[in-house]
């Protein structure tokens, strides 16, 4: 399973929301296709453009509860003070997809940041 976990500022755009996720995919060589879900944290689940992102690319969005985030938060590579403050733990879009991508995932690495969309790449732990 590869996750791609989002982050972002309030209000953006489904199309900043894309171009995180393309940009993220290509730094590690990979396409589109090679997602199974979008991962976010709970203080986005009303954000349209991640859900729109979702339909756009036929994949799930699982929103991730502020336990599981906090359980992912020591395996993250970034740190941003404001996502420490707002969700507890120093990369939402990290964090939602080690936790989404299960136990024993891994991030392929630190987050992109795109404008004001971050995006982060977790694959699970029985990935080969």
């Amino acid at each position: 399973m590869m996750v791609a976990g989002i982050g972002c500022r309030k209000g953006v755009s489904v199309e900043d929301v894309l171009a995180a996720i393309e940009t993220a995919l290509e730094a590690h060589g990979l396409a589109m296709t090679a997602l199974s879900a979008l991962a976010t944290a709970v203080l986005k689940k009303d954000e349209e453009a991640i859900a729109a992102a979702g339909r756009a690319l036929n994949l799930p969005v699982i929103v991730v509860d502020d336990a599981a985030l906090q359980a992912a938060a020591p395996d993250t590579l970034s740190h941003s003070d404001l996502s420490q403050t707002l969700a507890g733990t120093p990369s939402v879009s990290e964090a939602s997809a080690l936790a989404v991508a299960g136990t024993g995932a891994k991030l392929l690495g630190p987050r992109t940041v795109l404008g004001p969309v971050t995006c982060a790449i977790a694959i699970s732990g029985d990935a080969p």
